[in-house]
């Protein structure tokens, strides 16, 4: 199995566990160590990890970090440990302790789903103020695979990771310094527009007209390359649909039978095979979240995935960017709404589904985030095609 399998496979357990996961203990034994072990290092074995090092600069206090990752007996990389719930902003300043009493250039601060990785670019054995690095195991990217397998005992290479850290941390400064004039073009930004089409003059005048006028522009050209990429990857679908031959279940069965199947009283659609049922009670339950949110975004973005065990709605049918979860069952009904940044989620039981109507500023919240979730991927797709 290489290295991707393996990190798959721990994201596949972070998806099933994570809501299950009650303490920081039970984070470091079921998402942690399988990491650590992930990354080719025996956490058995003391000459590879050490688990509670003495990580005191006064050596009075006993602070110790949660895992040292070793090299010729000497530490490579800090692991500071938290529950998968926790907020990691609220403990960073406890890894930059740690880090100034070692002689690692490494540090990682988790909660087992987000890794933040840290080193001192800025200042030799002081710990940058901000990662080089952040890995989330929900959401992660071919690069980040490729960024943390340098990582791997059997790649290491202390040099290459500094140089990668500092290109990194550039990267992150120039992605974050778009992201902000993509959304809000800032004066600086737009007078650069300004003299690029007027002979490299601009007055404040200029700048207040161009303003509003850059940020469509902008929102526009990101629209138009997404565009692109969903078209050819229609067209490569639709090319390879066309390539695969077509299978009958049963030969001696005519068309009129297999299309013609009568579905049970209140069900609208039936995959047989994934064993998903959509009733028209879970359709109307979806219209009723639309009819709450059409006054807030284009209605035709509120779309639905249905599952085996719930009913999801979302921003543009994807299955990140979900703004509730509705389950209807024989004894009971719920809604799910995400919280934290759907890092939690909160099931609601409700009598009727007229009932969803008492939770829309729940709903208008949860649109929110996920109009933020998509916004943010866009402009990520966007400067990564400009990188």
């Amino acid at each position: 199995m290489d290295f991707k399998d393996t990190i798959q496979q721990i994201v596949e357990k972070i998806a099933k566990q994570k809501d299950s996961i009650a303490t920081e203990e039970a984070t470091k034994t079921s998402f942690v160590m399988p990491m650590i072990a992930a990354l080719g290092y025996d956490v058995f074995n003391p000459f590879e990890v050490v688990p509670e090092m003495d990580c005191d600069l006064v050596k009075r206090k006993g602070e110790k970090i949660d895992y040292a990752i070793m090299k010729d007996e000497n530490p490579i990389l800090l692991i500071e440990c938290k529950h998968c719930k926790q907020n990691l902003n609220l403990h960073d300043t406890q890894l930059q302790r740690y880090f100034v009493a070692s002689k690692a250039r490494f540090g990682v601060l988790t909660n087992g789903i987000e890794y933040r990785f840290y080193t001192d670019l800025e200042k030799v054995n002081i710990m940058d103020e901000k990662p080089f690095l952040v890995v989330n195991m929900l959401d992660l990217s071919d690069n980040d695979i490729e960024q943390l397998k340098k990582f791997h005992k059997s790649y290491y290479n202390e040099q290459d990771i500094l140089s990668t850290a500092q290109e990194l941390q550039i990267t992150i400064q120039i992605k974050d310094l778009l992201t902000k004039n993509f959304q809000d073009p800032g004066e600086e930004f737009t007078r650069y527009f300004v003299r690029c089409l007027n002979d490299w003059k601009s007055t404040a005048k200029q700048i207040e007209l161009y303003k509003p006028i850059l940020k469509k522009s902008i929102a526009s050209v990101i629209n138009d390359i997404i565009s692109d990429r969903l078209n050819v990857a229609m067209k490569n679908e639709n090319k390879e649909e066309k390539q695969m031959p077509q299978e009958v279940e049963n030969e001696n069965q005519q068309p009129n039978e297999m299309n013609e199947e009568k579905l049970p009283d209140g069900v609208v659609f039936q995959d047989r095979e994934k064993g998903i049922v959509t009733t028209q009670e879970e359709i109307d339950a979806y219209n009723i979240v639309r009819s709450i949110l059409r006054q807030y975004v284009d209605v035709s973005r509120i779309q639905y995935n249905d599952y085996k065990t719930y009913f999801s709605v979302n921003i543009d049918g994807s299955t990140w960017w979900w703004i509730c979860r509705i389950y209807i069952g024989k004894r009971s009904k719920k809604i799910c709404l995400p919280k934290d940044n759907y890092k939690t989620n909160e099931w609601i039981d409700i009598e009727t589904i007229d009932d969803i109507f008492n939770y829309a500023d729940g709903l208008k919240e949860s649109l929110d985030l996920a109009l933020k979730e998509a916004n943010c991927w866009i402009l990520k797709s966007a400067t990564a095609l400009i990188r």
